[in-house]
Parts: C-alpha cells; structure tokens; sequence
C-alpha cells in the first residue's frame, strides 16, 4: 500500500511539474513555435523543459554510447517505447533538433497539448489517411534539416511483461527513401521508474544506450523489412543485456 500511494503522490508530482515548467517557459516556447524556420530554437528551450522533468523528478540519467555522435546532422531515431518518460529522455539525448511523432491523442493534454501539436507531427492511429498525411509532413520536415524521433511499437504496451513490441516499418521507409540514418536508443528501465498510473514510481538511476547511427545510402525500399529486423534485434540485444545487469 505504501508503495502504491507513493507512486500515485510521484505521478500527480510529474503532472504538476508538466505544467509549472510550462508555465515557466511558456513565452520562449510559444515564441519559437510559430513558425518551422523557429524549430531550431524551440528545441533548445524543450530541451531545458525536459531536464526540468527529470531533474525535478529526482531522476539521474547515466546514457553509453556506442561510439561519438556527431550532432551537426539529423536522424531518424528510433527506439523502444515503455514510459511517458521516453519523450524527456529523447530530448536529452538528441541534441540535433529532431520532431516528434507521436499520437493525436496527447494534443489533448492541458497547455502540453497546445505545444504539442505546434511542434510534433500527429498521428491518428485509426486513420489511413492520417498515416499517410504523417509521412508525407514527416518527409517535409526531413527536407528541411529535422531529423524524427519515432517509437516503431506504435505505443506504449500494455503488458509489462513484453519486452519489446513488433516494430511498424513506417520509420525505416523514412529513412530509406531520404537518405537519413537511423539512430536507435535503447532506454533500460524508464517503465520501472514511471509505469502506468496506479503501478507505482520512484526516483533513481534511468539508464539508456546509444547505439552507433546505421547508415542507410544504398539501401533498396524493398529491404525496408530486413533494416527493420535488423534494429529490432539490435535493441532487443540491449535490453537482454540491460536485464542482465539489473
């Protein structure tokens, strides 16, 4: 019981703290999110929003990685999706300024979704023609020297217990058909910190590994499906080994 009512005091403290950091970053962060030219600026100041999360929530982040990265060019990244705080975790990392994709239903959130929906590109699951408009506006923003941050699950899974969902090859088409590379990431234990809502949370170490980006020049859209497996397993090998050393 202690535990559960300390998690449900954990995630009424990370809503809160969504909307003072909002709130305390609003004018910068509505400023910049005017116009596409501005992205670049507004992902700084998303960037300090993030850290304000984690920092607040007493989350510690220790990040590997694999090899040097350089941050003067985009990516498509790509990594699993277990916590809301795989967002926070993404902006910390990336340091090129990258869009997000991610669902129509978080433009729903209070004053988070007003930014959401000005910086992010939203997908409504349920819609072929909404999925379709996703990758067209996604290459656009490719064009324009953004990289993308997609979570190929589709989502969050609902069992805890899968360690990692099939992945939807809409990331890797991108990637292919642009020229961009891919850089995956693996987040180790943001579900065990932050899971759903009445599943507990707690402050402490969140872990994630950055893997070497995968050039992708060369590669023909027909073997779209093989580079998909090919970063499936190369995250599900990270968490087997994350799962090791817990």
């Amino acid at each position: 019981m202690p535990k559960v009512l300390f998690g449900l005091l954990y995630h009424i403290w990370f809503y809160a703290l969504m909307l003072l950091s909002i709130i305390g970053l609003f004018l910068p962060l509505f400023w910049t999110s005017r116009k596409v030219e501005s992205f670049p600026k507004f992902y700084r100041f998303a960037r300090l929003w993030a850290a304000w999360i984690l920092n607040g929530m007493g989350l510690i982040r220790k990040v590997t990685y694999e090899e040097r990265i350089p941050w003067d060019r985009p990516y498509i990244v790509v990594a699993n999706h277990s916590s809301e705080l795989d967002v926070m975790m993404s902006y910390r990392i990336v340091k090129s300024p990258t869009v997000f994709i991610g669902k129509a239903e978080l433009a729903r959130i209070p004053l988070f979704g007003f930014f959401f929906r000005r910086s992010s590109i939203l997908v409504d699951r349920n819609s072929l023609a909404s999925k379709r408009q996703v990758m067209e506006k996604a290459a656009r923003r490719l064009e324009r020297g953004s990289g993308l941050c997609i979570y190929p699950e589709g989502g969050i899974p609902k069992d805890a217990t899968v360690l990692l969902a099939p992945f939807k090859n809409g990331a890797f088409k991108l990637a292919i058909e642009s020229g961009t590379p891919i850089l995956p990431i693996t987040f180790a234990n943001n579900r065990a910190h932050f899971p759903d809502f009445f599943h507990g949370g707690r402050p402490g170490l969140l872990r994630a590994h950055v893997h070497a980006p995968i050039e992708v020049s060369g590669i023909p859209l027909a073997e779209q499906d093989a580079l998909s497996d090919r970063v499936y397993a190369l995250l599900l090998n990270q968490l087997k080994a994350f799962g090791r050393t817990e």
